[in-house]
Parts: structure tokens; sequence; C-alpha cells
């Protein structure tokens, strides 16, 4: 099927359907969380809201498990980087099929034992008391909300991203929009965003859903929601599988035609008007424009909103609050077959083009198959997408990663027996398997059906569910896969808001302020606690970072290169002690901020520095075991009392 022979995306009453069905959803998730809090106010407060009283069975605990960690990353970033770098990117995340045995398996049982053995609700808990040391256990819920805190950004940006696109056609969303643009002119913040106010309506919206249903609810709400959400997330990517294939004619021509573009070129445009206009004249984000000249015919996307003002001719852009440039960003189509076919917007009729700047990809430009081969296209990098060193760096990243993550520590305290840890790692593995591989599929067709993208990638997802249930002429289902991505981003914030906000109130505050507080007191700071916590990862995401998967790598790695060796050789080695664990935590920590740091500082954006190329969690994760193994054998043993508790019956 022609990808440029499409119907109209969405029309506003398709677009009423596909909100319909997402709605049900939504209230399905309320629904949840008014059946948990009922729950709570039968239970310990703390054992309850934080752990669900550790009595999840292997349904729940397995899918909450998943869930969790299938974030908006999963949905929002993955997809993302399967268009931008093509087949590449299974090789990349290959080895998640295999992460249920290394994170559960490695941990799993012996975590268990240890939280029920101390009364741990928290992994800050558990450190602090397996050494006896609240400084330790201080600086641990540092570092946790110091990583959680950035996830959060890219989570919250993933949730308004979905939104805004299920909502776009809808004329009383674009209303709002407007009217919210003129609101927030000149608000500290949320001013510098006005230029993109449907985003920022729908982060205000998704901010509300989440942070309610959280706090209201507790973790029996959230797994709850995350049995619902994994069951949602599995069936939205089984359901697009076919629909995708369908619509480009079979996965085989799908890769034929990949296997002939090319990447496209990034370009600085010059947009001009003949006639001044008298009134602001918008250009949106991602309009296509073309430019003929005699037998010559190029075709840009543009990848920033750009505004021609009354009494100007000029389209400019706005860089930050008080600075706008008229060298308006996009990409340049170099694939033949896509510059032939692409017709341009309304909006292009009224507007002269001038190409100020041109820069081709720096690894593949001009070359057919880069999409079809390794090691993958890249703008930037003149080593492609996934070198060998990378790749390698990616499989052991992935599979001991998940061990390594505070969120997946703090569900593998909350199973109640061993089968049930059986049965998960069965399940979950399959699981993966499930959301990962269907996901490079549909995403390498989706190069295919949605040229263009890679003005805004993150977008790609709720894009290609809203054209493959338009051609099938089922608008209304358009709304369930829609909520595939959302309900991935959903059961990853609502972890990490219940995680920060048992870091603030378990660990800081109970634990070093007040340990003799009320429980009643407990739970309104617990809510106060998860509100705060939401409203300011909501301010944080009104400009976020143009690639989400860039915060999660950064997160993932971070969390895993300061906790894995600590926590794993707390569990495994009697000989371990307070200063082995502090130094591995600091050292893994250390090493990988650094190395991001450097790779950040060099390349404009969040970015790592691979020394010898390998990524920084490999690098850190051996930098921290490597201290913390030494530093434990330079030091006196641990006291005999803690090795008898812990090791012994």
């Amino acid at each position: 099927m022609s990808n440029f022979t499409l119907v109209p995306l969405l029309a506003e009453g398709a677009s009423n359907a596909a909100i319909v069905s997402f709605s049900i959803y939504i209230v399905g998730v309320m629904v949840l969380a008014w059946l948990s809090n009922r729950l709570l106010q039968s239970k310990s407060f703390l054992s309850e809201y934080f752990l669900g009283s550790r009595s999840l069975g292997v349904w729940a605990f397995a899918l909450t498990f998943a869930a969790t960690s299938s974030s908006g990353g999963s949905f929002i970033g993955f997809p993302s980087l399967v268009y931008t770098h093509g087949w590449i990117v299974v090789l990349w995340i290959g080895s998640y099929m295999i992460v249920p045995i290394v994170s559960m398996g490695l941990m799993g049982k012996r975590i268990n034992q240890v939280a029920r053995k101390s009364g741990a609700i928290t992994i800050p808990d558990i450190l602090r008391d397996r050494f006896e040391s609240p400084l330790f256990g201080a600086i641990a819920t540092g570092l946790i909300v110091f990583f959680m805190a950035f996830n959060l950004i890219a989570q919250f940006k993933g949730g308004s991203v979905i939104l805004q696109t299920l909502l776009q056609e809808v004329l009383l969303f674009q209303t709002a929009s407007h009217s919210l643009a003129d609101i927030l002119h000149g608000v500290p913040i949320l001013g510098e965003s006005e230029d993109k106010p449907g985003y920022l309506l729908c982060l205000f919206v998704f901010t509300a859903a989440v942070v309610v249903y959280t706090t209201y609810g507790g973790f029996r709400a959230v797994v709850w929601t995350d049995v619902m959400q994994g069951i949602v997330m599995v069936g939205g990517v089984i359901l697009m599988l076919p629909l995708a294939i369908w619509a480009v004619g079979g996965l085989g021509s799908a890769t034929r035609e990949m296997a002939k573009m090319t990447p496209p070129n990034k370009v600085k445009l010059e947009l001009t008007v003949s006639d001044v206009p008298e009134s602001p004249l918008n250009i949106p984000n991602n309009s296509w424009l073309v430019l003929e000249d005699g037998s010559t015919r190029r075709v840009f996307r543009t990848a920033a909103r750009a505004q021609v003002l009354p009494g100007t001719n000029t389209a400019t852009y706005r860089v930050s609050n008080e600075s706008y440039s008229p060298a308006i960003p996009g990409i340049e189509l170099t694939y033949a077959k896509q510059v032939e076919r692409q017709m341009p917007d309304d909006i292009a009729s009224r507007l002269t083009i001038r190409v100020l700047d041109s820069e081709e990809y720096v690894s593949g430009a001009g070359r057919e198959g880069v999409y079809v081969t390794g090691p993958g296209p890249h703008s930037s990098s003149d080593a492609g997408f996934l070198p060998i060193s990378l790749a390698v760096s990616f499989f052991f990243m992935w599979t001991f990663s998940g061990a390594g993550q505070p969120s997946n520590m703090v569900r593998l305290m909350a199973f109640n027996n061993s089968t049930t840890l059986r049965r998960s790692i069965f399940a979950v593995s399959i699981y993966y398997s499930l959301i990962y591989f269907p996901l490079v599929v549909i995403f390498c067709c989706a190069r295919v059906l949605l040229p263009g993208w890679e003005t805004e990638s993150d977008r790609i997802m709720p894009e290609m569910a809203k054209v493959t249930t338009e051609l099938i002429n089922m608008p209304w289902l358009a709304g369930l896969l829609v909520a595939a991505p959302f309900a991935a981003v959903m059961s990853t914030m609502d972890s990490f808001l219940l995680m920060i906000s048992s870091a603030i109130v378990r660990d800081i505050y109970q634990r070093n302020i007040n340990p003799s507080a009320s429980d009643k007191t407990i739970k309104r700071l617990t809510y106060v606690a998860t509100i705060a916590v939401g409203m300011v990862a909501m301010l944080a995401a009104v400009s976020p970072p143009q690639f989400l998967q860039d915060i999660i790598v950064f997160t993932g790695s971070g969390l895993s290169t300061s906790f894995l060796a600590p926590v794993a050789l707390m569990l495994y080695w009697p000989r371990f002690n307070r200063q082995g664990a502090l130094g591995g935590m600091l050292g893994g920590f250390g090493t990988h901020v650094t190395l991001y740091t450097i790779g950040t500082i060099e390349s404009g954006k969040v970015d790592a520095y691979e020394l010898f190329d390998f990524h920084p969690f490999i690098v850190g994760l051996g930098a921290s075991f490597i201290i913390a193994i030494a530093t434990t054998y330079l030091t006196s043993p641990p006291p005999e009392h803690l090795v008898k508790k812990y090791f012994y019956k």
C-alpha cells in the first residue's frame, strides 16, 4: 500500500471515538485506585501503602514487575530508536528477553528473605539495617531521588506526547490549547513553553490523573493498575502487529523498501511570505514544504513551530524565552520515492522557501541499505548507531541493569513465596518476548508508512496507532492502541512516585527525624510528598530533552551502577561491610555521572562518553565491584551479630 495515498488521519468524529475508548480505560484505572484505598483502611498503612502487605501472587507480581520495567522508554523511546535507526535495534534490545532470569532470579528470593528479617519497606531501609548505618541509608535515599527525578521527567513527557496525539484533531482541544498559550504568556517557567500549548495542556491533565490515583491508592492501586496496564500493553502490541504488516503490503515488502532508503539531511530554512499578514500566521511543527526548481524537487519537514508576526514577512521560532530565530530547523527527505510522492501542506502555498544550511548524517548519508544492516545510521556519530563494542555493552546493560533497579527490588520484596517467584520469571520472559520483538517489526514498517518523523520521532507510536486503525476504518481502536504506551508510562510513573515519596517519608522523616511519628502523621505526609513530587516533576517536564530514551538509559544505568554491586554483595557475602558497600555505591555513581557529564559537554545533549568504546554502565559497574571488594578487604569485618542475623537461622 502506498504510504502517500492514506486517507486524512482522524477526522474529529473518529477522534471522538478514540477518546471515548481511551476514557473507558482511564475510568478503569480510577476505579481500581478507589478499591485499593478501601482495602488500605483495614491494614497497616506503611506496609500496605508501599508494599501491599508483601502478599503478591503470581499474576499480580509478574505483571507489576513487567509493567514497571516497560516504561515510556519501551513504547515511546524504543519505537523512536527503531524508526530512526532501523533493524539493528533488534540487536540493541535482544538481551531484554532474559532480563527476568537475571533480575528476578539473581536476587529475588534472597532480598525477600532479608527484607522480612529486617522489616524493611524500602531499599534504603534494607541497606540501613543490614549495616546499621543511618548515614548509608540517607546516601542511598539521595541517589534514588536524584535518578528517579530525571526519569519522572521522561515519563511525564511520554504521557503528554501520547495524549496530544490522541486529542490534536479535536476542535475543543485546539481551542483550549490556543487559550492556554495566551494565558501562559510571561508566566515564569510555563511561559517558556507557550509555543507548544497542546503539549502543556496534556501535561497538566496527565499529571492530575497519575498523581491522583497513585496518591489515593498506594502500592496496591499501583499493582492492580499494573496488571490491567500490562494486559493492555501486550494486547495493544499484538493488535498493532498485523495491522502494520498489512498496511505496508507485507514484511518482505517493507524490508525491501527500507533497503533502498537513505537518511534525511538536517536543514535550516528561511520561510517568507509575499504579503505581510495582519494577524500572526502559524506554521505548525511537522509541516511539509516542497521547493520545486525546474526538474528539481526538494521536500522538507519543519521541526519547530514557527510564526510570521504582523508587520513582518519572515517566519521565526522561539529558541528561548527572549530569543527568536529566522532559521527554522527541519529535515530534507533524500529517498527519491518519498520525494516524488510527498505532497505539501496547505500552509506551504503561502511560503517562499530558502535553504540556509544543510547537514548530512555523519554515518550512513546517501547510502542505501543502512536501515537493514549494522551498525545503523546515526546523525552525529561516525561509528553508526550500534558498533560491536556498544552491542556487547547493551547486552550486559539490559540484563544486569534490571537487577540493579530499586523499583524492581521493591517488587522483589513483595511476593508471597518461592513458587510465585519461579512462575513469575517464566511469565515475564514470555511477556517481554511478546512486547519487544513485535515492536521492532511494527516500527520498521512505520519507516515505510510514515516518512519524515525524524523531526519528532518520540511521537511515532501514537501516530502509528492512529494511522493503522484509520486504514481499517476502526478509529475507536486507536484509543485502545494508544492506551498501550500510555499504560506503560503510567505503570512506571506510579512506581517511581511511590519510590520517591517512600524515600522522603520512610527513609528521611520516619527513620531519621521522627521515629515515633503516628500512622496518621505518616499518612498525611505521604500524601503531601507524593503530590509535591508529581508537581515538581511536571514543572521540570515543561521543557524536556528531545529524546526520551536518552534519559531512560541514563537513569536506568545510573541506578544500576550505584546499587547492583552493594546490594548483591550485601545479600551473598558475609564478609561484606559498610565501608565496602559505601565505596562501591559512590564509586559506581561517580564513574557513571562523570562519563555522562563529559559526553553531554561534548555533544550538547544527554549523551555518554564511551571509554574504550564501552557504555558507562559497563565501566561504572566494573568500578563499583572493584572498589567495593577492595575496600571490604582493606577494612575490618562487620559485627558478628549482623552476620548471624542475616546469614544464619
